[in-house]
This record gives structure tokens, sequence and C-alpha cells, in this order.
């Protein structure tokens, strides 16, 4: 009996030391997680090591010190030199002028909400231990697309090179036989979204891209063109931009003028009448009518233009070809005015050269 006792005695002692030496470790990790909770708490104003934003190592910083440190960062970069290049061209400018702003106290706060994802023990080593995070934060960047537009268009401007049509053209008096030729142009949406997307990433370096723009009119669209040259009184009859027929001419006498100018075929008559545009004037004297037939001022053909009062018609007065002789109309050999009358469609481009 005695032994049992002894024995029972003995796995009391045990149980208790057992039972105390557990207590005593919940009590001690209980008083290691309060501190552990404790240190957190009191280290949370501050970003865990290794964070960064734009770069910029934020680590150990407390908020202010944080947003300090990355404007430092930003205000360099708004300000550094932005090269837009397009059409072989080059254009500078800074973020800051185009609206370009950074949301600095945003990622600051995603900077601190990096802890948020790890859990207190992590937290705490990183901390303890300085054992940095990786946890790269990018900035938002938003811009003034306005700003952006106007700059697009200035590009546009200065880049811009128009198609040129073919064609017979008056310029300066002078005649100018042009073939067609494609020009060029920003494609602006596009330019518009590659300055954005430069400035979203504080690029240094942005190209735009052009676009080609056709011509509407090319050389075998340009169809027939009269050019009455008053210098050596020859009508020249081109098809698309080559001479087709050539013919002696008589034009306006002093005072009276053939219109210099771009003007247009607007009616065509075969064997017009005629009737006195001035009969107190230069006509007075003259019948008011004369039939069509032998002798009528304007021959056997007359192609109507809409310079007022003036036509290309034939004429019986054959002597006065290669002459300034008429009071404003271009005359031809009657046999000539039956040639080209037919070649010649309402709408024709007709130009007359000093």
């Amino acid at each position: 009996m005695a032994r049992g006792k002894h024995a029972a005695g003995a796995f009391d002692r045990s149980s208790t030391i057992a039972v105390v030496a557990l207590a005593t470790l919940v009590l001690l990790g209980g008083g290691t997680a309060y501190a552990a909770y404790r240190y957190d708490l009191a280290s949370a104003v501050r970003i865990l090591p290794g964070v960064t934003v734009d770069g910029v190592d934020v680590g150990g910083m407390t908020r202010d010190e944080a947003i300090r440190a990355v404007n430092a960062r930003v205000e360099t970069s708004l300000g550094g030199d932005l090269v837009v290049n397009a059409a072989g061209r080059e254009w500078h400018v800074t973020p800051a002028a185009l609206g370009t702003h950074a949301d600095v106290e945003g990622a600051v706060d995603r900077a601190f909400a990096v802890a948020d994802s790890l859990s207190l023990v992590s937290r705490v080593y990183h901390r303890v231990v300085q054992r940095p995070v990786t946890a790269p934060i990018a900035l938002t960047l938003t811009y003034d697309e306005a700003r952006v537009s106007s700059l697009v268009q200035l590009i546009n401007g200065e880049v811009t090179r128009p198609a040129m049509n073919a064609g017979l053209f008056l310029v300066n008096d002078e005649l100018v036989v042009r073939k067609s030729s494609p020009g060029e142009e920003l494609n602006r949406q596009v330019a518009a979204s590659r300055v954005g997307t430069a400035l979203e990433r504080l690029a240094q370096v942005v190209t735009l891209p052009t676009k080609t723009v056709k011509p509407t009119v090319k050389a075998s669209d340009v169809g027939k063109t009269i050019v009455v040259d008053l210098s050596d009184t020859m009508l020249y009859l081109y098809d698309g931009l080559k001479i087709f027929r050539q013919f002696p001419v008589a034009t306006a006498r002093a005072p009276y003028i053939t219109p210099v100018g771009t003007w247009k075929v607007v009616r065509k008559v075969e064997n017009p009448a005629w009737y006195n545009p001035d009969p107190t004037g230069w006509g007075a004297g003259a019948p008011l009518y004369i039939p069509p037939g032998p002798g009528n001022p304007l021959g056997t053909r007359a192609l109507y233009l809409n310079a007022p009062g003036i036509r290309i018609h034939g004429t019986y007065s054959s002597y006065s070809i290669g002459t300034h002789a008429s009071h404003g109309c271009i005359r031809m050999y009657i046999s000539d005015s039956e040639e080209l009358y037919p070649l010649v469609p309402i709408g024709t481009k007709v130009i007359i050269k000093p």
C-alpha cells in the first residue's frame, strides 16, 4: 500500500509541473504576441522597408516624408524635356506644360497598404530585421486632353503637306501644268493617343505617325482644258496635261479687254443668232438682231463662258485672226470653231492668260 501511495504522489507532482510549464509557455506566448501587436501598431506610421514609389525608396518613411520625397522626383520628371517627332521634325515640350499631374498621395497610400497584405508576424519580421519587401508602386498620371489636342493641332499645321491635284492652273498670271502628288498629314487621333501614353509613362521621346493624303484628281481625270494666250493670240486645247489642238485667234482691242482669269464653258450653240449687246455704245448703228447665217458676227459655232458677255466663236472676218480686234470675245476661223466645238463639253475649264 505504501508503494502505491508513493507512485500516485509522484504522478500528481509531475502533472502539476507539466501544467505549470504549459501555463508559463502560454503566458509567455501571449505576452510576445501582445508585444508584437503593440510594436506593429506603433510602427504602422512608417512604410515597410523595400517599398518604392516610382523608383523612390520610401521604406521606413512617414506619410509626409514619403510625399515630399516622391514629389521631388515628380517635379523633376514633369519639368523634363519631352521630344515629339513627326515627319522628320521635332518639337520640345514639358509634361507639366501639357497639364500632367501625378497622384503622389494616392501612390503613398498604396505604399502603406502593402503592410495590410502581410500577416502580423510577417510585418513584424520585416520591420525588426529590416528585411525589404519587393513592392514597386507606380504613379498614376493624368494630363490635360485639351492641351494635348492643341499641341497635336499645332504640329499638324506645321507638317501638313496638302495633296496636289493634277490640272492646269493660272498662278500669278502664269500657266501652271501640274501633275498630281500625294500629301501628308498627322493621324491626329493616333497622335493624341501616343502623346497621352508618353505622358502617362513619363517617356522622353514620342514619335507621331503621319498618313498619306491621296489627290482627288489624277492626270487621267483632268479632261479637256482651253487655254487662251493673249500675248500670242493663240488658243490651246489640252487633253489632260498635253496640248491636243491649237488654233490662232483674235482677242480684244484697246480699250476693250478679254478678261484674264479662270472661267468655264456654260453653254454651246450651233448657228447662233446675234443680239446687239451695246446698241448705244460700240454697237450703235448696228442691227439689234442678226439671224444665223453668213455675216453673223458669231459665225456658225459659239461657246459661251461664265465671264460676262464673253464667247469663243467663229468669225467671217477672217482677216482679224491673229490680231487684237474684238470687243472682248475670242474669235476663231469658222472651220476652226467647228473643229473645236464637238471636242469641248459644257463645264470645260477655260484659262485666259495675259
